[in-house]
């Protein structure tokens, strides 16, 4: 796929240059000192020799095949080195050169010239404006990275290359090592899906750790990084999701940025550890690449230090994981090998008089024992303490099924036994909290591991009819539905909607009222207000005629008082619902990942509580419960602090519904039904408003 990029046989480097410090000595001389095994070809108009190589004026003159090549020129002048790489027939090119669409117009024409010159010679593309390529499996430094990393597992990507380096740089002091790493700037060909792909499948490669400011291509995204998560972990970093942080992104790398609810969206579907800060990229990464992902939630603490354990345990909880009580047998353990001073419960403080055959011990027995899933280790340093001693204790006893991390807190006395533990490959923190952030990435990635297969369900629904409404609607752009067509819609696929009818008389809506049985609700139907309630342009529990009389004048009354000019459709007379809990669902479409539902409670909750919760659609039965575990009202549903349990199974298949609605139409850009009311297990849920906006119908002909 990328084998020419990543494992070519030769390497040329157009613009190698004599002045040390410039881009192409720094790249040239990377290749020299990395050990690369091929023939290396330095390219210069002024010829002669170079680091011990001929140099070449024109890459024609070179007699043999070329595979790479890395362009380290001036921006202006890559169009006409591109060319020359295309009729050399190499495989792939690097553009080190910055000046590209991240510097306005003129860089994004010279940019567009580029990728048509690469894409007509069948010539894959990385960059421009990236720091290049590396693949320490094959000795090849083809970069202008201050540094030669490492060989490890530890396979890199990102989208700047001042963090690429910095990255190279933390994982060599980890001692993690780096299998390859990819700068891949302004994206023009090769984009985080190929490096994906390509990294999936790499042998090398044992955890992907990835920083994005941008994602080119939503679906494609998703699948690709849904593919890599299935074999091996993968952390990104996704910069740009505050307003600031935004402008300085598309100011980098000239992209617009998605809204961040969409990519924690997409990263959720795909498996993806997603880090909140650059410390917890690496410090999950670390974890995930060094230690087995924990089959629960039972966390055991262990610490020299009461203070350093009611800090971890804090963490622990608040981190969603569980401080699991001891059991008494293995209390009953614990106090026999463990020193008279201990406080035996979790955390384990096994006092300021732990040597290092204590550690040995608790963690021998919790092994043995196995009513945990991972084991957090704590250490301050006192004056008994032994921290060197303490890391060969642990490293010799550890158990290949069960997660170890270490929080080592201090500075300079404790620095020795972290380079220990580095060595001999157990994840360490300086802090608590760092290292109960990495242990929730793992724990997150093992329950995804574990998810069950993927299977949306099909509801059999009358297509037809929403397909007629939204070609109607957009024929005549009336893009903006209401209540009473959204319902329609609804309608079609599934959902239970109460009796109503619009009019726009009095006496009319009184006929109604004692059609449809009371009581009724009243609501206006206008496309100028959005929330009729503020308006007075609702009015429930009508139980006679003249009530629905005299409820009607006033709303009208009020509603052209204080909205003169608004549109009115009428007023929608409805029988009024069941009481329950009131939910909303709705979906938005994301322009990089399509159709994304949300879910949370309904009315005026919404917008004061701002509880929701997002998925991708289309989801499953399974995804659709998980959505509402993942809600702060979670326990309102579940029926406690005084409140019935409502059907969450019934809330489940609405969602389950509006995905298949919002896959099937592509037309629907974004839906809402708020509220949903849901009662008791068995009762259908209702439909009391709900509203949609379509797509404008692009060929009338």
């Amino acid at each position: 796929m990328l084998d020419r990029l990543f494992s070519p046989r030769s390497i040329a480097v157009i613009g190698a240059s004599k002045t040390v410090g410039k881009v192409g000595y720094l790249t040239l001389s990377n290749l020299v000192q990395s050990g690369f095994q091929g023939p290396i070809v330095p390219v210069n108009s002024a010829g002669g020799e170079l680091l011990g190589l001929t140099v070449y004026k024109h890459l024609a003159d070179y007699p043999d095949a070329i595979d790479l090549v890395v362009i380290a020129v001036p921006a202006e002048m890559v169009p006409a080195a591109a060319s020359e790489a295309v009729a050399k027939k190499a495989g792939a090119v690097v553009v080190v050169a910055s000046g590209f669409k991240e510097a306005g117009p003129e860089g994004r024409a010279l940019e567009d010239e580029l990728i048509a010159i690469c894409r007509r010679g069948g010539v894959r593309l990385l960059g421009p404006n990236c720091l290049g390529v590396i693949n320490t499996a094959i000795r090849m430094n083809a970069s202008f990275s201050r540094r030669i990393p490492q060989a490890g597992s530890m396979a890199i990507f990102s989208q700047s290359g001042a963090l690429c380096t910095a990255m190279m740089d933390i994982a060599d002091e980890r001692e993690l090592g780096v299998s390859k790493a990819i700068s891949i700037g302004n994206k023009a060909d090769i984009t985080e899906v190929d490096v994906l792909e390509a990294l999936a499948e790499d042998e090398d490669t044992k955890v992907i750790v990835g920083y994005l400011e941008d994602i080119s291509d939503g679906d494609r995204f998703v699948k690709a990084a849904e593919a890599a998560s299935n074999r091996k972990p993968v952390v990104i970093l996704k910069a740009g999701t505050t307003t600031a942080g935004s402008r300085a992104a598309a100011n980098h790398t000239g992209v617009l940025v998605g809204k961040d609810t969409a990519y924690g969206a997409a990263f959720k579907r795909a498996g993806i550890c997603r880090a909140d800060t650059f410390d917890a990229l690496f410090d999950s990464a670390t974890a995930l690449a060094l230690q087995p992902t924990p089959k629960g939630d039972r966390v055991l603490i262990i610490t020299n230090s009461g203070g350093s354990g009611t800090i971890s345990a804090d963490a622990v909880e608040k981190a969603g994981l569980n401080v699991a009580t001891l059991g008494e047998e293995l209390a009953r353990q614990l106090r026999r090998a463990l020193p008279a001073a201990a406080f035996i419960d979790n955390p384990i403080d096994i006092s300021a008089a732990a040597e290092p055959r204590h550690y040995a011990a608790a963690l021998d027995i919790v092994a043995a024992e196995g009513s945990f899933d991972a084991v957090l280790i704590v250490l301050a340093p006192q004056y008994m303490t032994e921290p060197a001693a303490t890391v060969r204790a642990i490293v010799a006893h550890l158990d290949e099924n069960m997660p170890v991390l270490a929080a080592f807190l201090g500075g300079g006395d404790i620095m020795p036994s972290r380079q220990e533990l580095a060595a001999a490959g157990l994840p360490f923190y300086d802090s608590p909290e760092r290292a109960v952030t990495a242990l929730k990435a793992m724990y997150e990635y093992g329950v995804w591991q574990r998810r069950p297969a993927r299977q949306v369900v099909r509801f059999p629904v009358n297509r037809r009819r929403v397909e007629r409404i939204i070609y109607r609607r957009q024929r005549t752009d009336r893009l903006r539905l209401g209540e009473v067509k959204s319902k329609d819609i609804l309608k079609a696929y599934g959902f239970q909607i109460l009796e109503g009818r619009l009019t726009t008389s009095p006496e009319e809506a009184m006929e109604i009222a004692r059609f449809i049985g009371f009581p009724v609700a009243l609501k206006v139907i206008s496309p100028s207000i959005i929330h009729k309630s503020d308006l007075g342009g609702v009015r429930l529990n009508l139980n006679s005629a003249q009530e629905v009389a005299d409820a009607f004048d006033l709303m009208m009354l009020r509603i052209n008082k204080l909205a003169p000019n608004a549109i009115i459709g009428g007023i929608y007379v409805e029988k009024m619902a069941e009481k329950g809990l009131e939910v909303i669902i709705g979906m938005t479409r994301d322009p990089q990942f399509g159709p994304m539902l949300m879910f949370g409670l309904g009315g005026i909750f919404v917008e004061v509580m701002k509880d929701v919760t997002f998925h991708l659609a289309p989801i499953t039965e399974n995804e659709a419960a998980q959505m509402l575990q993942s809600t702060r009202s979670y326990e309102l549903l579940q029926g406690k602090r005084g409140l019935k349990e409502v059907d969450m199974h019934a809330i489940a298949v609405a969602l389950q519904r509006i995905s298949q609605l919002t896959t099937d139409f592509p037309q629907i850009l974004d839906l809402e039904i708020n509220p949903l009311i849901v009662g008791e297990m068995g009762n259908e849920p209702v439909v009391v408003d709900a509203r949609m906006t379509f797509a404008p119908l692009l060929d009338r002909h």
